[in-house]
């Protein structure tokens, strides 16, 4: 069988956001760098295979998938025994609640803060809006104090065991701790106990350590 190819950037959120959902379930995978920069992504060649002109997309042997949170889903029904979505009817909505949670009240703020801080902190020319990061930020603040709500009763967003909604909560609230010290930011408010517990042990685990200098090819682990 062929290995699995994915086309995106090796510092690009989303492809890291897939290659650490492949790293979980030890998935081997060829990186297929887009050279992004120049307009690759933009060019029909490219477009056959992701017509908005995104990274990234996969191919698995002749499988074409775009939209990363839909190639993480593919990946983990792929390989069911990770649990990384569960499949008794509550827990499996449980995830669904909590995967909805990510997207409607996390990812809208935290990838418009967070990208722009990333920008300020690697000291790039791209225009920035201090008002823009303060306003996301202060509305994940109230997110997070529902975040901290629920993770004060369970070990993870959706029950006692990890699921693709808390992966997918990495990479964006990465971003989004460049607020403030190491010690002392959003998602480590000594007022959130639970949250900063939760946010730490996902950036501590080896799928996420493991693309620290960016997403590389893959075939061992």
């Amino acid at each position: 069988m062929a290995i699995l190819k994915l086309y995106g950037g090796k510092q690009a959120s989303c492809t890291r956001r897939v290659a650490t959902v492949l790293h979980e379930l030890n998935v081997p995978f060829e990186l297929i760098e887009v050279d992004v920069m120049n307009g690759a992504h933009k060019k029909p060649e490219y477009l056959k295979f992701q017509p908005f002109g995104q990274i990234p997309y996969i191919d698995d042997d002749g499988f074409i998938l775009y939209e990363t949170r839909a190639i993480c889903r593919y990946i983990a029904a792929k390989y069911p025994k990770s649990g990384l979505i569960p499949t008794e009817p509550k827990a499996n909505a449980l995830f669904e609640q909590a995967a909805s949670v990510e997207l409607t009240n996390f990812d809208p703020s935290a990838s418009k803060a967070g990208l722009q801080l990333w920008i300020k902190k690697m000291g790039y020319t791209y225009p920035t809006d201090d008002k823009v990061i303060a306003d996301h930020l202060e509305t994940l603040e109230k997110k997070l104090d529902a975040y901290e709500a629920i993770l004060s009763k369970q070990r993870y967003v959706a029950g006692e065991t990890i699921t693709l909604a808390d992966i997918f909560h990495l990479r964006y609230g990465v971003y989004v701790t460049y607020d403030g010290s190491e010690s002392d930011n959003i998602m480590n408010r000594a007022s959130r106990p639970n949250v900063a517990r939760w946010y730490n042990e996902l950036v501590s685990r080896p799928s996420w350590l493991a693309y620290l200098d960016g997403v590389k090819t893959t075939t061992a682990y």
